[in-house]
């Protein structure tokens, strides 16, 4: 795949799970990608650390980034987290993060990047996920953030459209260190089947290499019986 085709890709969240996995995929399919995370992502690619929750610290990662690289062709927004419990229960600042990392900071992350996209004609893909359209009880801040990216997602592409590319990743379970340190009651069961993250990465890929005025609007990736799709 032509080096030509992807460009200099921001993943946020890069340095775990879904996002190391685009991250790695964008890098074999000849991109170069640039990871912005809380922690320093993989040593053979560039990135920021930067706490996403700041919106403003947010943007001027992706400032640093354009201004380095001389542009910016796509931005895959991977960064994510999870607050479980009832909403009585769960603390109101871990609550609120949810919503600054997954959501805010997912829009902070864009908005910044808009001028350059626009420039290169470059793509956006969000990443929501099943419980973006479907709510269940303890999930009350992960179901308002990816619900907000779908929304968000599809008023952008409505607005941005002829000028960037915009693309939903709605992505089901995968097996990655998102679960971890959870209770056992929000973790998935033992027969359950989760993706790959690398196998949803290469749908990340599929969508940022389509040719000009070609649209892969929305993805939706999941396991064959995952729970929480349809």
């Amino acid at each position: 795949m032509p080096s030509a085709d992807i460009g200099t890709v921001i993943v946020t969240g890069g340095a775990s799970g879904l996002g190391a996995a685009v991250a790695a995929a964008v890098r074999d399919a000849g991109g170069t990608p640039v990871v912005l995370d809380l922690r320093a992502g993989p040593d053979w690619c560039d990135g920021e650390v930067v706490d996403l929750a700041d919106r403003r610290a947010a943007e001027a990662a992706v400032a640093r980034v354009a201004e380095r690289h001389g542009g910016i062709d796509a931005v895959v927004t991977a960064a994510g987290m999870d607050a479980c419990g009832d909403f009585g229960v769960v603390d109101a600042d871990a609550w609120d993060r949810v919503i600054a990392v997954n959501l805010l900071g997912t829009a902070a992350v864009v908005r910044a990047a808009l001028p350059e996209l626009e420039r290169s004609r470059g793509r956006v893909v969000t990443v929501a996920s099943t419980l973006g359209f479907r709510a269940l009880p303890a999930a009350t801040a992960y179901c308002a953030s990816k619900f907000g990216v779908v929304g968000f997602t599809r008023a952008l592409a409505a607005e941005t459209q002829g000028r960037i590319g915009v693309t939903l990743l709605v992505p089901g379970g995968m097996d990655t260190a998102f679960f971890d340190g959870r209770d056992e009651q929000f973790k998935p069961g033992p027969d359950a089947r989760l993706n790959r993250p690398e196998d949803v990465a290469a749908t990340v890929v599929f969508a940022l290499a389509q040719p000009p005025g070609c649209e892969v609007r929305e993805l939706v990736v999941a396991p064959s019986t995952e729970p929480s799709w349809p």
